[in-house]
This record gives C-alpha cells, sequence and structure tokens, in this order.
C-alpha cells in the first residue's frame, strides 16, 4: 500500500521584500532555531545587493544559474548499481540552489556572513563561484552516465 502524499508547508512572504524567495532562505541561513539572527543576517545582505540594483531581481538571477536541471541517482539493477541521470523537480532545484549557496558562503572564513553570502550570490548572478561549479559538475556527470538513462524510472 502506498503512502499518504504529503502535505507541503505554504512558505509565508517575506515581511520587507515580500519575497518567498527571501523568506526560504532565511530558513536556509538560520541555525539552532535563531530566526531574528538569520533574519539579521539576510537583510544585511540585501542591502549589499542594493548596490546592483533590486536585490530581490538580482536574488532570483543567481539562483537560477545555481538551480541544476540533471543530477544523477544511484539505481540498482541486476546485482550492479549505476548512476543514471535524472531531471530535478523544481522544489529540489531551488533547495539544492540555496544549500550549495549557503555551504559556499560558510566556507569562506575572515569576513562578516552577509558579506560573504552577497558574494556569492553576485559571483552565481555573472556564472562563477562555488555553487555554479557544483551545478557544472553534477551536469558533466549527468552527461557521462547518459549511456545509463534507459534505466530511469
Amino acid at each position: 500500500m502506498r503512502r499518504p502524499i504529503k502535505r507541503k508547508h505554504k512558505i509565508q512572504p517575506d515581511p520587507v521584500y515580500g519575497s518567498v524567495l527571501v523568506s526560504k532562505l532565511t530558513h536556509y541561513m538560520m541555525e539552532r532555531g535563531k530566526k531574528d539572527t538569520a533574519r539579521r543576517l539576510v537583510y544585511d545582505m540585501m542591502e549589499q545587493l542594493k548596490k546592483e540594483g533590486d536585490p530581490v531581481t538580482v536574488l532570483e538571477a543567481a539562483i537560477k544559474n545555481i538551480e541544476p536541471a540533471m543530477e544523477v541517482r544511484s539505481r540498482r539493477v541486476g546485482g550492479a548499481n549505476y548512476q543514471v541521470p535524472m531531471p530535478v523537480r523544481p522544489e529540489r532545484q531551488l533547495a539544492l540552489a540555496l544549500r550549495w549557496m549557503r555551504d559556499a558562503a560558510r566556507t569562506k572564513k575572515g569576513t562578516p556572513m552577509a558579506i560573504k553570502l552577497a558574494e556569492q550570490i553576485l559571483a552565481a548572478k555573472k556564472g562563477e563561484g562555488e555553487a555554479v561549479a557544483k551545478r557544472d559538475n553534477m551536469h558533466k556527470m549527468a552527461e557521462a552516465n547518459k549511456a545509463f538513462a534507459h534505466f530511469a524510472w
């Protein structure tokens, strides 16, 4: 018997920018339940992005450059494991993009987190940076394993 379909939690838009994306980014930046700290960090980062224009559109453009279209998933067929390329669902695309951006900013040392995050977003908007490199690496793996695409379920 199949398990029931999980209801998706509706995320409220951000109070300052009115964007669900900013709200999701705040949730991804949060550590140990400290939402006020995460919100302050994201707003400081958005202030940094105002130099480039509208911060929400800059953030959206950066996310679009990071989101992966294909990924490889492990599939067991006849005693062998194959890395099968599969398309990525839109919700997962956004989740991966936000996670990669956060992790790339956290690996840098020496500057405040808001500045590091703003730098990652600006680099991603230009098609550069660690998060975009991670996306490119994922696409290369999917391309290399294209021969196993017929195992996709």
